[in-house]
C-alpha cells in the first residue's frame, strides 16, 4: 500500500487470507517517496514466491500501475478514497498504457481484491478452490438468512 494511512481499507483483504489460510506479505510503499524500495519490492517478488501482487493507493495511486511495469505477475489495484471521493485513484489505476495491465477493483474494494487475488492462485489448486466454493456458498446462507430475518419484520403495507 502506498502509505500505512491506507491500512483501514486493506484489512479486509489481510482478514480474508488471514481466514483462507493464505500467507501473505503488507508493506508500506510510495511511487513517489520511495521508488527504489517498490523497484525491489516489484523484481523479487516472483523470486520470493508472491503470485500475484494487490497494490493500493490514493490520489495520484501510481503504485499498482509503477509495480506492473516492473513484473510480469498479475497486479491487482485497489484505489483508495483519499481524495476526490476516490475518483482520482480510480481512473489513475485503470487507465494503464497498453502493456502494463492491472486489474482494478472497486474505491477501497480490497475485499474483492483479495477474493480476485485468491481465484487467480487457485486456478492450479485443488483446495484452494475448495475454500473459494466454500466462502461463495457462505455468502449465499447469509443471504438466505437475512430473508428469512427479513420475512419477520412487520409494517402495516408490507406484503411479503
Amino acid at each position: 500500500m502506498g502509505s500505512t494511512s491506507d491500512l483501514p481499507v486493506m484489512e479486509k483483504a489481510a482478514k480474508f487470507f488471514d481466514e483462507m489460510e493464505v500467507p501473505f506479505e503488507i508493506n508500506a510503499l510510495s511511487a513517489h517517496r520511495t521508488p527504489e524500495a517498490v523497484e525491489k519490492f516489484a523484481k523479487n517478488a516472483q523470486a520470493r514466491g508472491i503470485k500475484v501482487i494487490i497494490a493500493a493507493a490514493g490520489m495520484a495511486a501510481h503504485l499498482p500501475g509503477v509495480i506492473a511495469s516492473m513484473t510480469t505477475l498479475p497486479v491487482i489495484g485497489v484505489p483508495i478514497n483519499a481524495s476526490l471521493d476516490g475518483m482520482d485513484a480510480l481512473l489513475a489505476i485503470v487507465q494503464m498504457p497498453p502493456g502494463i495491465p492491472v486489474a482494478t477493483v472497486g474505491i477501497n474494494g480490497s475485499l474483492n481484491a483479495a477474493i480476485l487475488a485468491l481465484q487467480i492462485i487457485a486456478a492450479g489448486d485443488d483446495s484452494l478452490q475448495q475454500k473459494l466454493t466454500k466462502y461463495k456458498e457462505d455468502l449465499k446462507s447469509k443471504i438466505t438468512q437475512a430473508n428469512e430475518e427479513l420475512a419477520q419484520v412487520k409494517y402495516k403495507f408490507k406484503t411479503n
